[in-house]
């Protein structure tokens, strides 16, 4: 995941690393997401600081256009717009196989649902942000300022399911707002892919929310430390 829907400007093309790959994204003359490497063919300028005109992505060193069409030296990138989050496809990182479009998880639906995305860094593996939101108790432990009451009711193998699927974690949990006063809820968590985390509210206030974590590997800083994108 490179960042939301939202972030794609008309004018400017929506730039990041992902595994030390810089790529940009942009929509042509007709709306469509288009997306490539995020250096010019030409003399190698940053595509993240041109212009977009028309659909058009000018390099702003020499005024090379490129539409999204293969060019001399720069190959389009498989890339997706699924109405809230923009990805990009890189067959180069990771080792699943790739697939024709991301795996994307259920939704409320979009007419009457409230949306919002949020972006992070930091100085981790993709491994350790799917570690982390699928560790139900830690919750407890590190955020007892906002979580309190935690009980893990079903844990991943622990129960068959009609679709076959018991790979989950379901939790009963109350989200503190303030002092004693606390929001019961019935969580589940599930992985869809290899680091991609869902929660889904199954019960309480809120039934049918969904919160995504998706993790994207950045490549390492200048010391070498592994660095990730969380989105949200």
């Amino acid at each position: 995941v490179l960042g939301a829907s939202t972030d794609v400007r008309p004018a400017r093309p929506l730039s990041g690393a992902v595994e030390g790959v810089e790529v940009v994204v942009w929509r042509d003359a007709r709306g469509r997401l288009v997306g490539g490497p995020g250096a010019c063919p030409h003399l190698g300028a940053p595509l993240a600081d041109s212009p977009v005109r028309c659909g058009t992505l000018v390099c702003h060193w020499h005024g090379l256009a490129l539409d999204g069409a293969p060019f001399a030296g720069w190959e389009p990138l498989p890339v997706h717009d699924d109405g809230v989050l923009v990805w990009v496809r890189l067959d180069a990182v990771g080792d699943e196989p790739p697939t024709p479009e991301p795996l994307v998880p259920g939704r409320p639906p979009r007419p009457t649902a409230l949306t919002s995305v949020w972006r992070g860094v930091g100085t981790c593996e993709p491994e350790d942000v799917v570690a982390n939101r699928l560790d139900p108790w830690h919750g407890a432990w590190f955020h007892p300022y906002s979580f309190v009451d935690l009980t893990v009711v079903e844990a991943p193998g622990e129960s068959a399911h009609p679709d076959g699927d018991g790979d989950r974690f379901l939790v009963d949990v109350s989200f503190r707002l303030t002092g004693r006063l606390v929001v019961p809820v019935r969580a589940e968590f599930t992985a869809p892919g290899p680091r991609t985390v869902v929660m889904r509210i199954t019960g309480g206030e809120g039934t049918g929310s969904v919160v995504e974590s998706h993790a994207t590997p950045l490549g390492p800083d200048p010391n070498g430390r592994p660095r990730t994108a969380v989105v949200e």
